[in-house]
């Protein structure tokens, strides 16, 4: 019987290329998504240094944010919009996507409202009627 000699096994070698790219791909993807969460913060919105007007601890649920700027417009889903007709509309279509999209109603969503330190005080008064009126209950 004769033998057959092998030849020594050369190593092979895991070429690492694709997969830093791939992970330096991914480090990218992640900071740019970080970026889309202050969206909801705009910097044109000065808040009071009042304690009760601090942002919350947690996190809500299903927050929708209304920005009342001191002029008395109000930014809402990337819209400035003043406090009326209008707002009012966008309101009523928000309340109509979610009754579509989601099991919960208008009644579980947070709206969270941050007005800037100058804008009057009567301004947020009408916008907190005009979400209850539209079906929206949860304010901060």
């Amino acid at each position: 019987m004769r033998l057959i000699r092998s030849l020594p096994a050369e190593c092979a070698e895991l070429d690492m290329t694709p997969m830093i790219d791939m992970t330096f791909q991914l480090i990218a993807f992640f900071m740019v998504l970080l970026n889309f969460t202050d969206a909801e913060q705009d910097q044109r919105i000065r808040l009071p240094s009042s304690t009760l007007a601090k942002p919350p601890d947690h996190p809500f649920s299903d927050p929708r944010t209304l920005q009342l700027t001191k002029h008395g417009t109000v930014l809402f889903a990337g819209d400035e919009v003043a406090v009326g007709p209008l707002l009012e509309r966008l309101l009523k279509t928000e309340r109509q996507v979610l009754e579509r999209t989601s099991q919960k109603g208008p009644e579980a969503v947070t709206m969270i409202i941050r007005a800037d330190a100058d804008a009057k005080t009567g301004d947020v008064q009408r916008i907190i009627e005009l979400c209850q009126r539209i079906g929206f209950e949860k304010f901060v």
